[in-house]
């Protein structure tokens, strides 16, 4: 039986671990922190995604969490829409809608899809040979047929495997993200807002669950001593429900991370019996909310061509990956934008197009959400839905 050890217990790096197990592969998952994450956080499984998890026998019980539900689009703070769509017509186009859901929620099933005895927590890598896949922690050594880099947007991988190229760089924002309960008497949209320079999302899961983001210029390694209260100054005054929100979540329950992004491509994401996935091989922006979406497809793509070349994986993803981080960057300035004159042609030329094409919004994601997983020689996908 071929072996796998996958270095990173995140999202990536448990969905190649299933996808591998799936078609007979022997998986260790080096995790370095000593529990799963736990971040209170969510994400966005768009159809792409979806069809991935089909793959291995996971699509389903993800789409059991969406609750997702009638007009979805951009606003404006004064709540003027900017453009919308619809569930319903995401589900006529693709056939499948966006899942929003807890990140932790994910992590669960795909942890639970591998079995977690094979996991290793608290497990730091302190050795790799590409050459020969060896992967040494303090207290192991594996030997390898195939060597999976999972460990994230710092990958320590990358850099040994690449040493000199250009790490990830600073986009120019910095997002806050919150959890809390849906506070009583709100109905909740899966809507985003655009001000100038200013971003906020709000979007309801499962569990009577509110997830919000926000993003806004900021000097790197900016904090505030009450980040709640740089939320208020800055959208406190937008359109309901965010106030509300801002009232109700606890401040503690709020993250902040500056957001990098994968702006010189990898000249491949394999090297030797190492294969590069997710973070680790291209940082995005979180403007496409397609973060954890392309790593999922990296990890079921890699488990297609795994036991082969490596460079069927490469010739695979890097100009798709690619191609996702420079969309989602070019939104990301489009977001930028502070000039009252800039942001007023902006959304006047969203609003006349949405007009014009009101299923714009969603042509405009054909490329990314028409992804189809890669057949087997017998024409079927790895795995049957469900």
């Amino acid at each position: 039986m071929p072996r796998a050890v996958v270095i990173g217990g995140g999202v990536g790096g448990l969905s190649a671990g299933v996808a591998l197990s799936r078609r007979g592969w022997e998986v260790t998952v080096l995790e370095r922190a000593t529990a799963l994450e736990n971040v209170g956080s969510g994400l966005a499984l768009a159809p792409n995604a979806l069809r991935a998890l089909d793959t291995v026998g996971l699509g389903d019980p993800v789409r059991e969490l969406a609750r997702v539900q009638g007009t979805a689009g951009l606003r404006r703070p004064d709540g003027r829409w900017l453009s919308r769509t619809s569930q319903e017509r995401a589900r006529a186009r693709y056939g499948d809608g966006v899942v929003l859901m807890r990140r932790r929620i994910l992590v669960d099933l795909l942890a639970d899809a591998l079995d977690r005895r094979n996991l290793r927590l608290g497990a730091e890598v302190t050795e790799l040979d590409p050459g020969s896949g060896t992967v040494g922690t303090e207290a192991e050594t594996f030997r390898a047929d195939l060597v999976v880099a999972a460990d994230g947007i710092h990958s320590r991988t990358r850099r040994r495997i690449f040493p000199g190229h250009p790490d990830p760089v600073y986009s120019g924002v910095t997002a806050w993200r919150g959890l809390l309960p849906r506070p009583a008497g709100h109905a909740l949209q899966s809507v985003e807002t655009w001000g100038a320079g200013l971003v906020w999302g709000t979007h309801q899961l499962a569990g009577d669950l509110a997830y919000f983001y926000a993003t806004d210029l900021a000097e790197p390694g900016t904090r505030a001593g009450d980040e709640r209260a740089e939320l208020l100054r800055r959208f406190g005054g937008w359109h309901d429900p965010i106030p509300a929100l801002l009232a109700a979540v606890d401040p503690e329950a709020i993250l902040r991370n500056d957001v990098y992004y994968q702006a010189t491509p990898l000249p491949r994401l394999h090297h030797g019996r190492v294969a590069l996935l997710g973070d680790a091989a291209h940082a995005m922006t979180p403007n496409l909310g397609q973060g954890a979406c392309q790593a999922i497809e990296d990890a079921v793509v890699l488990a297609h061509h795994a036991g082969g070349d490596l460079a069927g994986y490469s010739a695979a993803r890097l100009r798709r990956t690619a191609g996702v981080v420079r969309t989602s960057m070019r939104i990301c300035r489009a977001t930028k934008l502070r000039h009252p004159l800039a942001t007023g042609l902006r959304d006047l030329g969203m609003m006349a197009a949405g007009r014009l094409s009101p299923d714009l919004m969603l042509r405009a994601m054909d490329e990314v959400l028409d992804w189809r997983p890669p057949v087997s020689s017998n024409g079927r996908a790895p795995a049957g839905r469900g």
